[in-house]
């Protein structure tokens, strides 16, 4: 007889659990600003499914729904990369490219078969990149692995591909990393047009120098030569693609403390108190040698006691006889267990950074020279002036955070918000009894190249228990003096909010869908959601791809979508920040416009006026044009009592067009 669907859920939480018992007490940190309470969102409780699934929208709308190709549908889809009119999604399958010149009507490219994980994509140019860190990857892209423990076959690193035609993907060079690479950042440098670089965030197991010269998992990270608290630096020649090469290990950690963390959310201890019960009533609950207090046994315990009382009498599987044989026998293995294993200690603020410690994700923004590390355990504030050479400008910790997961910079580079990734992505952290602080974003001023802390955003509506929802990837959208992301949460969907106060983000837009499955918890929701040319495009994990667009609102008129509109990137990545520029346009000054209205402090009258002057200079054309846009730029001096700034952007993107007019 196989084991019970309830042990297995015993297990499963026993898991869970070993990871979540051995977070620390919480430690100091700023508090967070009450926000609504989400009991009333309309996304709560949404129907189940995975392509049947009721949907919500707010302020956004959903124009096309592309489902993965076969061989790739239910296999994870990761990051999105874009090119032209191409978008490359990542899957840990391979790359999928999808043509999206009618973004209502996506269409498959290619689906280019490459297992390995994440898949994460980048793009430069003709040239395509691709992290691989799982034992399954090879450096000839062929399925099935390498089973050699040590072996020059296996592939752990960033793979370069040249896409010159995209529809047949060419790899050109395989860069060893020696702790594999679960992302990575393009950087281009302004002072080095020959090359681009690339960070690469690995997060395994350091490989033995066997397999990839110059691992060094031996020596503590203070040391020059170790490969520990690392983040590797592969310098990319334009002239060669396929010399692309590690050429730097930066310790950006140095001199850093281990970071706070906290304990059980509500919602967890419940559904601890749940799994406890479960595994009390089937006989797999044991006490804590260490605490007296009672806990599921642990997995690394059971698992092997009922697979070797299986095999004893021939069986592939544990039955019922061989878990009541196992009952017996737990409380002891478990004291052997606690028996060698150190007592735990109070944590301590000062000790040293883990040594396994690695960034997730670092964000770079070359026209400032700057970058934001996400790092596990702090957000990092970098110099990247000098690209193999990044520096620390600062470094901040949070005991409300978990795990720093990815960074993105306004467009002024004066503010930053950081991600939590609390539960590694696979776990309900947005039910009711998660704290609105946990799993959540970090919004930060930069001050004299110094992070400051201003509020914490939040997903503002509750999820399932069968629902993995946590802060994941987002990036801005070209609103016009305004700091706007849209971002994804994964099975808590996709949400657009204003930042432009940092202390008091807001919520303006959503699309969410009820779980893919009802009954249990399974993998889907956006991992990762940019604007590009236009167009939201979401990576959707578990279906396809997601593309949708905003709709007017109370929140964003119609002149700050088209506005948006008028910026046109060739290429994106959008761990690469672009410096956003707007072209001259009408839709831009009525954009200003709309905001001058709606701040409130000039009269309605006289915003009646300046649209009116507007529409007259559009209409117009020539002489005629210049002289209108002359005389209401003139005219807009009397009214800067209300917004300087705003005024001011309003008479520069006049003049602007003054400039443009042929």
């Amino acid at each position: 007889m196989m084991a019970s669907p309830t042990f297995h859920r015993v297990v499963r939480a026993g898991i869970v659990m070993s990871t979540m018992l051995g977070l620390a007490a919480c430690a100091a940190a700023p508090k967070a600003k009450t926000a609504p309470s989400p009991a009333a969102d309309p996304r709560n409780n949404l129907k189940a499914g995975l392509f049947d699934a009721a949907e919500y929208n707010s302020n956004m709308k959903v124009v096309a729904k592309a489902v993965s190709p076969k061989g790739f549908l239910g296999i994870t889809n990761s990051d999105l990369a874009f090119t032209g009119n191409y978008v490359i999604q990542g899957n840990y399958n391979g790359p999928v490219v999808w043509d999206i010149s009618n973004p209502s009507k996506p269409t498959l490219v290619v689906a280019y078969e490459c297992p390995a994980s994440q898949n994460d994509v980048s793009v430069y140019k003709n040239l395509m990149f691709m992290s691989a860190e799982a034992q399954n990857g090879r450096i000839d892209c062929k399925p099935g692995g390498v089973p050699a423990p040590v072996s020059k076959e296996r592939m752990r690193g960033v793979r370069v591909f040249d896409i010159s035609d995209i529809k047949n993907p060419k790899l050109i060079a395989n860069v060893q990393t020696c702790r594999g690479s679960h992302t990575h950042t393009v950087l281009e440098s302004p002072a080095d047009k020959e090359n681009v670089y690339l960070y690469v965030s690995g997060s395994s197991a350091i490989r033995s120098a066997d397999e990839v010269a110059g691992c060094a998992a031996d020596v503590a990270g203070s040391e020059a030569n170790s490969s520990r608290l690392r983040i590797e630096i592969i310098k990319v020649p334009l002239a060669d693609p396929s010399k692309a090469a590690v050429v730097g290990r930066a310790n950006i950690f140095a001199g850093l403390t281990a970071n706070p963390t906290h304990g059980l959310s509500d919602a967890d201890k419940a559904a601890a108190a749940t799994a406890l019960a479960s595994a009390r009533a089937i006989g797999f609950s044991v006490k804590n040698p260490q605490s007296g207090a009672e806990m599921i046994a642990p997995p690394q315990i059971l698992r092997p006691l009922l697979d070797s009382l299986a095999k004893a009498h021939g069986a592939t599987a544990p039955n019922a006889a061989d878990s009541a044989a196992a009952r017996p026998l737990l409380q002891n293995a478990v004291n052997r267990m606690f028996a060698n294993a150190p007592a735990p200690t109070a944590a301590n603020p000062n000790a040293p950074i883990n040594e396994r410690s690695q960034c997730h994700d670092i964000t770079v923004y070359p026209s400032l020279g700057l970058a934001g590390g996400a790092c596990e355990g702090h957000g990092i504030l970098l110099d990247i002036s000098n690209p193999i050479a990044p520096v620390r400008l600062d470094a901040v910790a949070d005991s409300n955070f978990a795990y720093w997961h990815s960074a993105t910079f306004n467009n002024d580079g004066t503010q930053m918000l950081f991600s939590d990734e609390w539960g590694g992505g696979s776990s309900p952290k947005c039910r009711v009894g998660d704290k609105p602080e946990w799993g959540s974003d970090a919004i930060f001023k930069i001050v004299n190249k110094k992070l400051v802390f201003q509020s914490y955003y939040k997903l503002p509506s509750y999820q399932t228990a069968n629902e993995n929802c946590v802060a994941h990837n987002g990036s801005l959208i070209p609103i016009p003096d305004r700091d706007i992301m849209v971002q994804s949460w994964y099975q808590g969907g996709i949400s657009v909010f204003d930042w432009t106060d940092a202390a008091h983000p807001k919520e303006i837009a959503s699309f969410d869908r009820g779980p893919v499955d009802s009954t249990r918890m399974a993998m889907g929701g956006s991992w990762s959601v940019y604007w590009y040319n236009g167009s939201i495009v979401s990576s959707e994990i578990a279906r396809g791809m997601d593309v949708a667009e905003l709709v007017p609102s109370e929140f964003i008129s119609q002149n700050e979508i088209d506005a948006a509109k008028t910026v046109k990137w060739t290429q994106l990545n959008a761990q690469g920040q672009p410096k956003i520029v707007w072209p001259p346009s009408f839709s831009l000054a009525k954009a200003y416009t709309d905001q001058i209205e709606r701040k409130g402090c000039v009269a309605a009258s006289r915003v009646g006026e300046i649209r009116a002057a507007i529409s007259a200079a559009e209409k117009s054309s020539g002489a005629a044009r210049n002289t209108a846009l002359t005389k209401l730029t003139t005219s807009l001096d009397g009214d800067r009592s209300c917004d300087p700034k705003k005024i001011d952007l309003l008479k520069k993107a006049l003049q602007d067009l003054q400039s443009s007019v042929m």
